[in-house]
């Protein structure tokens, strides 16, 4: 069995841009203080782009649609379906297109399950005759090996998929583009772009702009987000692109999903090491 490695964790980031950039860690706290700011501004676009993160972190969860687009997969649109929690910590639990996220080697299916949950994805794969999936019916690759340390360890912290918008805040650049029909709702579609000179001089704390830099930096220094907010105060699409990949997701119904969990351990082979060897070889290139 000889699995492309490389393609497996680039067609692995969807979720993890979006959770990633989040900004502050503080919770619904440092949101309220972010709400208060943009009031004392004055600043109504920063207001409700303040309310739809504050609403989002409140649900917890959510069904989703997402789409990554990555340059370095020769722009093939990857799309998972499923369900997001970040009520207790990122998991997702999503069916992937098996030959756009060049998993065929170790699945026949037109579609892949990955599970994320417990710092780690889980891929669904048909059990191998040799290596060390043999036998095993998941591959299980650690989330830093996908993402690299410091986006684990923003994605464990701030796990809220529209955290993002919270250093948004910082930024001089963003706009009410107006009323638009998204998913058949009606919705205000907001577009705003950050960078360190906005976080720099920005109000937020010194905790918030570490975290925010930190993320831009992932993003390749600047980042640009589009989201569509409907009526009662909750997204309907959010876009986020940064460093050649752009994420678009779409949030069909909000709460009540299922605990996500870990498939068994006995079902499970470990190519962690194996993804990471390619994820440096890749990047060093």
């Amino acid at each position: 069995m000889k699995l492309n490695y490389t393609a497996a964790w680039v067609g692995l980031t969807a979720v993890a841009l979006v959770t990633a950039t989040a900004c502050g860690s503080d919770g619904a706290k440092s949101a309220a203080e972010t709400a208060d700011r943009a009031v004392d501004k004055g600043n109504t676009v920063v207001a409700a782009l303040t309310r739809a993160s504050d609403r989002t972190e409140e649900l917890g969860s959510a069904e989703v649609r997402t789409t990554t687009t990555l340059d370095a997969a020769g722009g093939e649109p990857v799309s998972m379906d499923g369900t997001y929690s970040w009520g207790d910590g990122a998991a997702m639990d999503v069916e992937m297109d098996t030959a756009a996220a060049q998993m065929s080697a170790v699945q026949d299916d037109p579609t892949t399950r990955v599970v994320m949950v417990d710092g780690a994805y889980f891929y669904d794969v048909d059990p191998q005759p040799s290596g060390p999936l043999a036998g095993k019916e998941w591959m299980r690759v650690d989330v830093a090996a996908v993402t690299g340390e410091a986006g684990a360890d923003n994605m464990a912290a701030n796990a809220d998929p529209t955290a993002a918008l919270r250093y948004m805040t910082a930024s001089t650049e963003v706009k009410d583009l107006g009323e638009e029909t998204v998913l058949g709702k009606k919705a205000t579609h907001y577009r705003g772009s950050v960078g360190a000179e906005h976080v720099e001089k920005s109000k937020l704390t010194g905790a918030e702009k570490k975290a925010a830099l930190a993320a831009l930096e992932a993003s390749g220094g600047k980042l640009t987000c589009d989201i569509w907010v409907d009526g009662e105060d909750l997204p309907v699409r959010l876009s986020q692109s940064g460093a050649g990949m752009t994420v678009r997701m779409d949030f069909v119904k909000f709460g009540a999903t299922e605990k996500i969990t870990a498939p068994p351990a006995a079902q499970t082979g470990d190519l962690t090491e194996q993804v990471r060897e390619q994820r440096d070889a890749a990047i060093g290139q």
